[in-house]
């Protein structure tokens, strides 16, 4: 695809990052180039390459270096500490790593060394941006290539087929541990391909991508999506309204995507009644709740038509979205229709089909379904039955036009602005610091980032205070982890298999009243 499309469109601008304007045919030669290197280097059809740095036009182009050589792509948060970063490169089995230092003030391979020292000498630490440290230049490493034919890559690319495995993206889950999706080229291009129908992106269009390229959001739906169309890509690292704003007005973005956190922040900003923004038309607001106050705001203080759907890694994340005519009350309502080839059914806890408009687990089967989870049988054995169909995990109804509503979630999981988190992961976590003899994660309603985390902890120490506890997992864990309120007690509710009773914790939590953390500054911009 990216090839045939640096071919059509070759003097058509492709990404617009900063002062980097890269046209169609110069995305081709810079990923001819990065799979060129990564060739030399002895990468494979089949092996893994991480990518850990923040959106950028040299993200996109090191992406499908990566993807032409035939290897499958693991992109790492760019808010993972060390060994965040090192369990998903040692699961994945990760034969290099191309990263960017100094995003946030993190020196990503001095962080990743010190957590696990053996990834020093089995990894190939490549550095996009930022300083060099103890890993290999950029310029040195496309020097590599010189000697490799681009006729290599060309037949790489070729021997592609639309079954084969492109990424392997890490979500949460429902278990402490990050478990690695594996998705394909085909299903990818198919799944964005239908979602586009209701997106409209074309040539000439310009889409500001402030979602996260590590997610399918950014990813697949963001700058992918605008390869396969013929669009322009407008990369920016982290969110910031005022900027966000200007660049819509300066650079004419038309379409963009984000959470209802990002598009509040852009309808309540100062400025924003000041600037121009008459080009934006489209806008995906991405959650499961949209408050159909904010569809109508965006649609009569911005003039911007916006959709919704509804995915999950697991699916391409991509499994409902919203019809081109539908109103803002509808798109507010439902989580999109499911889409074509796919099957939907809402079943109870016995696995049996509930009438319409009942309420039970969604489970889904389709041409999008992963392959399963890397290197983990037992856990896609969970996820999709014998017959093919997804457990979801997520609790739905749906309507004989094939709409369906996300309402809540069977696993504990929570979603913060927008990213999964596991609490066994953030409790596997807060254990292993000494001061904390045991803690159990719950999250709870927020009117800003729709979820976050409350963390009940029984200290080791008794002068362990909860801002201890908040500045340890700061240093340890991703932002949008860290429990934005620790509850102190003597003791957890246990039932008698030793498992914490969290429905007798969220009842103590309600019994205090609402909770305000909105003007709370410990968590900052997730994007």
């Amino acid at each position: 695809m990216a090839l045939l499309n640096a071919e059509r469109f070759a003097t058509e601008l492709a990404v617009l990052d900063g002062d980097t304007h890269l046209t169609f045919a110069d995305v081709g030669e810079q990923m001819i180039a990065t799979a060129k290197a990564l060739i030399a280097g002895g990468v494979e059809p089949g092996d893994r390459v991480a990518l850990w740095a923040p959106n950028s036009a040299t993200w996109i182009t090191t992406a499908l270096g990566i993807l032409a050589t035939g290897a499958r792509l693991v992109p790492l948060n760019t808010r993972f500490k060390g060994g965040e970063a090192a369990y998903i490169l040692n699961r994945s089995k990760a034969r290099s790593l191309l990263c960017a230092n100094g995003f946030l003030g993190y020196d990503y391979l001095e962080m990743l060394h010190e957590a696990d020292p053996s990834l020093r000498t089995r990894l190939d630490g490549v550095i996009l941006q930022g300083a060099v440290g103890d890993g290999v230049a950029w310029d040195e490493f496309l020097a590599r290539g010189d000697g490799v034919e681009e006729g290599r890559v060309r037949a790489r690319i070729e021997a592609i087929r639309p079954e084969d495995g492109s990424d392997v993206l890490f979500t949460s889950g429902t278990t402490g541990h990050p478990k690695g999706v594996m998705l394909r080229h085909g299903a990818s291009l198919r799944c964005y391909e239908i979602y586009n129908r209701t997106y409209g992106l074309g040539p000439g269009d310009r889409i500001l991508i402030v979602t996260p390229f590590f997610h399918c959001f950014g990813y697949k739906a963001g700058w992918m999506l605008a390869l396969m169309a013929g669009a322009t890509s407008v990369p920016l690292a982290a969110f910031d309204a005022a900027r966000a704003l200007s660049m819509i007005e300066d650079l004419h973005i038309t379409h963009t995507g984000g959470s209802p956190t990002m598009f509040w922040a852009l309808l309540d900003h100062p400025s924003r009644a000041e600037r121009d923004l008459s080009s934006l038309r489209i806008a995906t607001a991405s959650a499961a709740y949209v408050p159909a106050e904010l569809l109508e705001r965006m649609a009569n203080e911005m003039g911007v038509h916006a959709i919704t759907g509804y995915g999950l890694t697991e699916a391409h994340a991509f499994v409902s979205v919203s019809q081109p005519d539908d109103p803002p009350g509808l798109v507010a309502e439902w989580s999109g229709k499911v889409v074509e080839d796919t099957e939907a059914r809402i079943v109870d806890d016995q696995g049996s089909e509930v009438e319409l408009g009942q309420r039970g687990e969604l489970l889904v089967r389709g041409f999008q379904i992963m392959d399963g989870y890397y290197d983990d049988p037992e856990a896609t054995a969970a996820a999709i039955d014998p017959e093919g169909w997804l457990r979801t995990g997520d609790v739905a109804y749906m309507n004989a036009e094939g709409y369906v509503k996300v309402c809540d979630r069977k696993k504990d999981m929570f979603i913060v602005g927008g990213f999964n988190v596991a609490p066994a992961e953030v409790e596997g976590l807060l254990t292993k610091w000494s001061r904390i003899a045991a803690c159990a994660v719950i999250g709870v309603p927020d009117p800003q980032w729709g979820e976050v985390g409350v963390a009940f902890v029984v200290p080791a120490d008794e002068a362990l205070t909860p801002d201890d506890v908040i500045a340890w997992a700061r240093e340890h864990m991703a932002n949008y982890k860290v429990p934005r309120r620790v509850i102190p007690v003597a003791a957890l509710p246990l039932n008698t298999t030793g498992k914490v009773l969290k429905d007798e914790l969220r009842a103590a939590l309600a019994q205090q009243g609402e909770i305000d953390l909105s003007e709370d500054p410990r968590l900052d911009a997730l994007s």
